[in-house]
């Protein structure tokens, strides 16, 4: 499945553990989910201007959510479900970085 670079990657996942990853070269974004680890690969390389090393790619699970809700004196019980998606976990060659902050202020 072909897709368009510049769809494939969704949003780049940045939480304290990840920004402990950044000195090892490793990055993580949230991918669409018919993507493959090639695809990941040239995208990354044509949006950020870097050399990949390695991908690995994990699918993740939406969780059942139950939700309870008052409204006008009642209480409405329902549930539901979150979306599935795919995270990729990028391993730069050596030398490589990305600056995802982009703390550049004018």
């Amino acid at each position: 499945m072909l897709l368009d670079h510049q769809k494939i990657i969704v949003r780049p996942i940045y939480t304290e553990k990840m920004s402990r990853l950044e000195e090892e070269r490793k990055y993580c974004f949230q991918v669409q989910l018919g993507s493959n680890k090639v695809d990941i690969k040239k995208a990354v390389e044509s949006m950020f201007d870097v050399k990949v090393q390695k991908v690995s790619t994990m699918n993740r699970i939406g969780k059942e959510k139950n939700m309870t809700v008052k409204s006008g004196g009642r209480t409405i019980r329902t549930n539901g479900k979150r979306s599935n998606w795919k995270k990729a976990f990028v391993t730069l060659k050596e030398g490589e970085s990305i600056d995802l902050l982009d703390t550049e202020t004018s």
